[in-house]
């Protein structure tokens, strides 16, 4: 496949990759949809529009990965990543925010408010204004009301030993980025490898919090809009910090073959900046959904 290449900017030819990666994506979401109605084939639609995502990222950025070592990328394609970047974790925060807007507009708002109704013109008649909510005749176990549904979630278990691993993962992460800048690649190595292993002891924690969750405190998405909001903001985060995991196991593996020099590796700082954000989310979460 040629290219050209200009004077200020690399302009790559037209390729397949974007058409074929949507098709599996929509091969993916036809088969969900057909496996949420009970349709055999619907699994096997996902599994084709899965296998067609995943090699077309894998030939699609080992494409990019070669264009960026010999040299195609230069000035103007390196703002243009970062400011690329800068617009996708942008969308990112207004992801979260979304969620963390539904969870403070139950807590603050809705939950007060439908315990104020009067029982006589309501179908919420044993609704209380306390949080965690179960929802009407549902209460928590440990308070004053029952019969309980579920408990909550305490903070200072798992979740307070996951704070740490993230926060020390941001420190790794930013070790091994100290190295790259001062061309140490022993430092840059062990500071990813570092970091990788965090990665991987946060998602193996929160999945045995989740089975704790289920199987012991009776906290599953149906219990109320407290086991609503917090599955959905503690899962996709964890969702967010398996794809940081898997970048940054790429990032690892390309700097031991010796990619990245001290005046180029936007591939690192990319996934760098992603893994600081997701720190960032976790501490939110931390704090809101946890702790108060």
């Amino acid at each position: 496949m040629s290219t050209q290449t200009h004077d200020k900017y690399f302009v790559p030819t037209p390729s397949l990759y974007p058409v074929v990666l949507s098709s599996g994506l929509l091969l993916l979401t036809m088969g969900f949809i057909f496996s949420t109605n009970s349709y055999a084939a619907g699994k096997w639609l996902m599994l084709l529009g899965l296998v067609l995502m995943l090699s077309m990222i894998f030939r699609w950025f080992a494409k990019i990965i070669a264009e960026s070592q010999s040299g195609m990328y230069r000035t103007w394609e390196d703002k243009s990543f970062r400011w690329g970047m800068i617009a996708f974790i942008c969308s990112e925060i207004a992801f979260f925010a979304a969620f963390f807007g539904a969870l403070f507009f139950a807590r603050i708002i809705s939950v007060p408010e439908l315990a104020s109704f009067d029982p006589a013109f309501t179908m919420y008649k044993d609704f209380v204004a306390t949080w965690p909510s179960a929802g009407p005749g549902g209460h928590v176990l440990g308070r004053e009301y029952q019969p309980a549904q579920f408990t909550p979630m305490g903070a200072w278990g798992i979740p307070a030993i996951n704070t740490l691993i993230l926060l020390s993962s941001g420190v790794t992460v930013t070790w091994a980025h100290w190295g790259l800048l001062k061309n140490n690649r022993r430092q840059l190595v062990w500071g990813l490898f570092f970091t990788i292993v965090l990665g991987l002891a946060f998602i193996s924690l929160q999945a045995f919090e989740y089975h704790h969750a289920y199987t012991e405190l009776g906290l599953t998405l149906g219990a109320g809009v407290y086991g609503s909001t917090f599955f959905m903001l503690t899962g996709f985060h964890g969702f967010h910090v398996t794809l940081g995991t898997l970048m940054l196991i790429v990032i690892w593996l390309r700097s031991i073959k010796g990619h990245f020099t001290p005046e180029h590796h936007f591939g690192f700082e990319g996934v760098a900046w992603y893994w600081h954000f997701v720190d960032v989310v976790w501490l939110g979460l931390f704090v809101f959904v946890y702790w108060l």
